[in-house]
């Protein structure tokens, strides 16, 4: 069966301008052009928007979904698995956001006690699952399934109070770093004092702490693009300087 764009606009729900977009960044090529100059799609590429769509629902972004899709290596049936995994996780989100919302209304009412720690739950597994998303391969070959899964318990199980340190030693470090930077001394008072502020921040998820380990993960922000850009954006040049500073702090403690 074959389908104009209007047509295929109209099946999927989406726009007839959506569908030429996706065939200028060559993401959703026609199948081919009528004699009289319009887009013609068949069942190949009803899938393949089937695909794009299922990308979309899950937050990636156009140029990534172009660099999977092209890739010869692509392989569909995978990409489907890993699409009702996210969608399953995405639903048990979901699902506790709404008993969340659900308990602080009743909450309200006066009918239930509601936990500090309850109120934040939600957010908590939000942050897990984004995490997971971005880095959950890399973070989990290096260390570990073990390690990951107690590090992500450490953390849905921490109170109002921790989780609201951790939030601002987040901050902290990333306010320090452009200060420590213009130093241009990893070794110096500031940098080794922003070297100490990230081990603490670590150690609010991290089952149990190691210098080795805080080395590692300093190496793989400055080899991983996500992370480099991460702290880059705080100041150029950042990532491998808090790297530096968090080397020669493991070697004096």
């Amino acid at each position: 069966m074959e389908y104009t764009i209007s047509k295929l606009a109209k099946l999927a729900n989406v726009s007839a301008r959506t569908l030429r977009y996706y065939d200028e960044i060559n993401l959703l090529k026609p199948t081919r052009i009528s004699s009289a100059g319009y887009r013609i799609y068949g069942q190949q590429e009803v899938d393949r928007l089937q695909q794009i769509l299922f990308f979309r629902e899950l937050d990636v972004d156009l140029e990534t979904i172009t660099s999977i899709m092209n890739d010869p290596n692509f392989d569909k049936s995978k990409a489907l698995q890993s699409h009702l995994r996210e969608l399953i996780q995405k639903r048990s989100r979901l699902d506790k956001l709404i008993g969340v919302v659900e308990k602080t209304i009743a909450h309200e009412k006066g009918e239930l006690v509601m936990s500090n720690n309850e109120k934040f739950e939600a957010f908590k597994d939000k942050l897990i699952e984004d995490n997971e998303k971005q880095y959950g391969e890399e973070i989990r070959q290096k260390y570990g399934e073990e390690a990951v899964e107690k590090s992500n318990n450490k953390f849905k199980n921490m109170s109002k109070e921790d989780y609201e340190a951790f939030t601002k030693l987040g901050e902290e470090i990333l306010e320090l770093l452009p200060t420590a930077f213009e130093t241009g001394d990893p070794a110096s008072p500031i940098a080794q004092a922003l070297a100490a502020k990230h081990k603490q921040w670590l150690i609010y998820t991290w089952p149990s702490y190691s210098e080795e380990a805080h080395v590692g993960l300093a190496e793989m922000y400055v080899s991983d693009e996500r992370f480099k850009a991460y702290y880059d954006k705080a100041t150029k040049g950042g990532t491998e300087f808090l790297r530096d500073a968090i080397v020669i702090f493991t070697q004096k403690n």
